[in-house]
């Protein structure tokens, strides 16, 4: 059994609506509370505050605080996970120090077990979702692709909509290819695989900067708002306001304008990341691609650098593409499928820099598109980017060699002398010269299919 997640669209009425902000505000009130009472106790009193103990006080919180009995109790215990997480998260350094969340900015609330709080009447597409404790039934559509037994709900207000994320456990069946595939990501060609093929990256968040740049241009003459009680009136120095002044409506219009066209973006690059996966795991059993540490592709440039609208833009088009996103997809689904998904050793086996027939390195800058080996008895050229996604497969498929010679050999053989080891230190095996393909086929025949 797997564990996947459709999200349905709710369409609330009035008075359900009504109830659901009211519950969202009282865990955005828990949630606050929580975080003090974790400030206050370590900065006052020494004591480190915990979830179970947060957990064990909720009666004694529900007996002052009336209105939260009427909530589900296993909500208000993930609304106090979610704080506990948010600790965790800092204390790892993996996030700054958890803030007060303001009731507008806060998401939503969830419900934890499947089996009380909620339940889903529905096949997998439309239905209802019945919230128990808030006595309330709200239509919902939507379509699963495979449903099963729900474990837990996410209520999320975002952009002015209601969504329910619904988490089940299920056997999900997808088709699969015999085909093998290595794949490079990248911003100029988004996808180049190990047949030549080459897709251009959509650009969502390019064709749709210029709207958002107008829109902005708006925005940033209307009125603001000022949380620190200041103003700055137009022609005239910064002055002290009695209070903090609030944004004005044609504001809120313009931010409401913008958020809609950055979210318009997000959901066609996640229809483009679905559709290319799909398309790579119908057609193909073995998939292999190299290891993207994005998080540092994508970091700001250092401190004082002199090119950091540079840096800015190259980081605007990795993100644009969806690399993570379309790595993701492909991995779940691979897995739904029964497929092999692999990523190579960047460092070690270095597929841009590497022959794919081979197997020499060839020192190539960023602006070298075309890779034209250096072996005098090779001279391969190919598209940068299709080599290596070349090589990923041809890795790939030593790995796969690796695995059934292992399972073959007897106890006296040393399973270490194998193509998986080559692959993993990148050099060429012994008795093999860098010129003799000969010799490479008969060690390597399953290279057949890249030469």
């Amino acid at each position: 059994m797997l564990t996947r997640r459709i999200t349905f669209r709710l369409y609330p009425s009035a008075q359900s609506e009504k109830k659901l902000f009211d519950a969202r505000r009282l865990h955005a009130y828990l949630y606050n509370a929580a975080v003090a009472n974790r400030k206050t106790q370590y900065q006052k009193f020494g004591h480190s505050v915990d979830y179970f103990e947060q957990q064990a006080s909720l009666p004694a919180f529900k007996e002052v605080w009336t209105e939260y009995k009427a909530l589900n109790a296993g909500s208000l215990q993930a609304t106090l996970k979610r704080v506990d997480f948010a600790f965790v998260r800092f204390f790892q350094g993996l996030g700054g120090y958890p803030k007060f969340r303001s009731i507008k900015n806060y998401s939503g609330f969830t419900y934890p077990d499947g089996r009380q709080g909620f339940k889903a009447h529905t096949s997998g597409q439309n239905g209802y979702l019945e919230l128990t404790d808030l006595k309330i039934k709200i239509q919902m559509r939507g379509q699963a692709r495979t449903w099963g037994k729900p474990t837990t709900c996410t209520i999320v207000y975002r952009s002015g909509k209601w969504y329910a994320s619904i988490t089940m456990k299920c056997l999900p069946e997808r088709n699969t290819g015999t085909g093998a595939i290595g794949l490079d990501f990248g911003c100029k060609t988004a996808i180049a695989d190990s047949n030549g093929n080459l897709i251009q990256p959509p650009k969502f968040l390019f064709l749709a900067q210029k709207k958002i740049n107008q829109v902005s241009k708006k925005l940033r003459r209307k009125r603001k708002p000022e949380r620190n009680g200041h103003i700055k009136l137009t022609g005239k120095p910064r002055q002290s306001c009695p209070r903090k002044c609030q944004a004005s409506r044609r504001w809120k219009k313009a931010q409401k304008k913008i958020s809609k066209l950055k979210k318009k973006v997000a959901q066609q690059r996640q229809n483009w990341v679905h559709h290319q996966a799909v398309e790579i795991v119908s057609g193909n059993s073995l998939i292999a691609t190299e290891k993207l540490n994005l998080k540092n592709m994508t970091k700001k440039a250092n401190k004082g650098s002199k090119r950091k609208r540079q840096k800015s833009g190259l980081n605007r088009s990795i993100l644009d593409v969806g690399i993570g996103m379309l790595k993701s997809a492909i991995v779940y689904k691979a897995q739904e499928a029964g497929a092999i998904y692999l990523e190579a050793p960047t460092r070690s086996l270095k597929p841009t820099q590497r022959c794919a027939v081979c197997w020499k390195l060839t020192k190539k800058d960023l602006s070298d598109r075309l890779h034209v080996c250096s072996n005098p008895q090779c001279n391969h050229s190919e598209n940068r980017d299709v080599n290596s996604a070349q090589v990923c497969l041809a890795w790939a498929r030593g790995q796969e060699l690796s695995s059934k010679t292992a399972d073959e050999s007897s106890s006296t053989v040393n399973p270490k002398v194998s193509l998986g080891a080559r692959s993993h230190a990148g050099e060429t095996p012994a008795g093999v010269d860098r010129g003799d393909f000969s010799g490479l086929m008969f060690c390597f025949p399953q290279l057949i299919v890249v030469c």
